[in-house]
């Protein structure tokens, strides 16, 4: 029997972006967004301060403690390797996966449970403090996410789970915010790793932006009531950049395809040692901490510039590199390349952190090496380095990468712009054909994204539409398919691998 079409009930209309504008679910939101920028921003703030303290003992003060005239060039064997065997334990020992894989470049799905919160900073801590080649805005987007979901169902158990999902993308946009002092960093890293897009996007951010703006104060605040100094990575006294020139267009082009190959080359060391890592956390990621020391010590030994260049996320050094690029030979310039790169391929394998800050250095190293040749003024070429490995490393997302190299290079943004975009998108698109090559989790290729629009009736919900309502009133979306790095995605630890 056929049904009449008109006596048939038509599915619920979707919730419109000013309705929800002027609902109180939608007030509640950004009440909630406000509230968890201030505990997000002194929980980052207070991170970051730990390594950069546990940084500065271990490598700077315990050597001095230990009757040594300075650190002796072989000191980064012995303190990496520790951090090896702490990050190995915690992986072994604490629930969950310790935070999301670098090598399968940025990620930002999947909120952290409170149970797996512990694991998540002490992997990054033992990673940051004791010099691996990771950046520390990963975990920072991870502990902020969980600790801003926790705030939500300690508040309300019954809380919506759309609602639990904003909020949480709240915290991770004022972590990652007090990190780079620029609420608009937030936006974007949640427009192109989360996939949330739509007619609901101008309100699906505005929790977040409340919540990074209030971040960024505290964060600034915080910084005047104690004196520890800033963490973020804007770059002071820049040269000028020139107008760009023909010749500076084709050297974007050039750059974008050679980061494009390097960083390819870079991801493919950690991706193929990242299942052995997994196996054996107690073996594999101390012997990576040796090697990583051990070329962080030949580095200081035969260039003199100190281990630090090849340790390290870069954030700190990657200031001084650019203003003071004079004092680099080409030689000195190749080598850091070259052994900082290998470092952060093994350190992407085993380790725990992020992938931005390293892809960055190493981008603007090899920018300045090529600026010794005709063509290319030396902060053009930083920019266009800057720009086209960091989209490599972060394994896309062209947006954010444009956005993170000017507001770094914010004194020459203007001038610098155009050229970074044609480095980034030449970059972008020759690294997604070269992504055949590297060993990525079929989940990573396959899963759908999350904020992918969903047709009427394909759920298994009558009347779902692509557009997530957080307020979990009518209309709301189904939940998004966790993404590769989501903890609830991958299989339990002592699980084997794969067929």
């Amino acid at each position: 029997m056929v049904s009449d079409p008109a006596t048939t009930p038509a599915p619920p209309a979707p919730q419109q972006p000013l309705d929800m504008l002027k609902s109180r679910g939608y007030l509640v939101l950004l009440l909630f967004g406000a509230i968890v920028g201030v505990p997000v921003a002194v929980i980052a703030y207070y991170f970051l301060k730990l390594v950069s303290q546990g940084q500065k003992y271990f490598f700077t003060t315990l050597p001095g403690e230990l009757g040594f005239h300075g650190a002796p060039a072989w000191w980064p064997v012995p303190v990496v390797s520790v951090g090896g065997v702490l990050v190995g334990l915690t992986l072994h020992f604490l629930p969950g996966e310790g935070g999301h894989h670098p090598a399968e470049g940025f990620k930002a799905g999947g909120l952290a449970s409170a149970r797996d919160l512990p694991a998540i900073v002490c992997a990054a801590l033992a990673t940051l403090i004791f010099g691996l080649v990771l950046g520390p805005e990963a975990p920072l987007i991870a502990i902020g996410g969980g600790v801003a979901a926790l705030i939500v169902r300690l508040i309300r158990k019954d809380a919506p789970k759309q609602a639990v999902l904003v909020i949480g993308a709240a915290g991770s946009f004022a972590a990652i915010s007090t990190l780079l002092i620029n609420p608009l960093v937030g936006a974007f890293l949640l427009l192109e790793a989360v996939g949330v897009g739509g007619g609901m996007v101008s309100v699906m951010l505005a929790p977040g932006l409340l919540a990074s703006g209030i971040g960024a104060l505290i964060f600034v605040g915080l910084d005047s009531l104690t004196g520890f100094g800033t963490f973020s990575l804007a770059i002071p006294h820049l040269p000028m950049a020139g107008t760009p020139t023909g010749g500076e267009f084709l050297w974007a082009i050039g750059v974008g395809l050679a980061a494009a190959v390097a960083g390819t080359g870079i991801r493919l060391i950690g991706l193929q040692l990242q299942p052995i890592a997994g196996r054996r956390p107690l073996l594999l990621p101390p012997m990576l901490g040796l090697a990583v020391g051990g070329l962080a010590a030949i580095f200081e030994a035969v260039t003199g510039k100190g281990a630090e260049q090849v340790l390290y996320s870069g954030q700190n050094q990657l200031p001084e590199l650019i203003q003071h690029a004079a004092t680099w030979s080409v030689g000195a310039l190749l080598l850091v390349l070259l052994l900082k790169g290998v470092a952060y391929g093994l350190s992407l394998s085993g380790f725990r952190g992020g992938p931005t800050f390293p892809g960055m250095f190493l981008g603007a190293a090899g920018g300045i090496a090529l600026s010794h040749l005709p063509g290319l003024p030396l902060i053009d070429g930083a920019g266009i380095g800057i720009g086209a490995m960091l989209v490599v490393m972060l394994g896309g997302m062209p947006l954010t990468a444009v956005l993170l190299t000017i507001v770094f290079l914010q004194s020459d943004a203007f001038n610098l712009i155009s050229i970074v975009i044609v480095a980034v998108v030449v970059s972008w698109v020759t690294s997604a054909r070269l992504t055949r090559w590297l060993p990525l989790p079929p989940s990573a290729e396959d899963a759908p994204a999350p904020g992918t629009a969903a047709e009427p009736g394909t759920t298994g919900e009558p009347g779902t539409t692509g557009e997530p309502s957080p307020t979990g009133e009518s209309g709301t979306a189904a939940v998004p398919a966790p993404r590769p790095d989501d903890q609830s995605a991958r299989a339990p630890k002592g699980a084997g691998p794969g067929p």
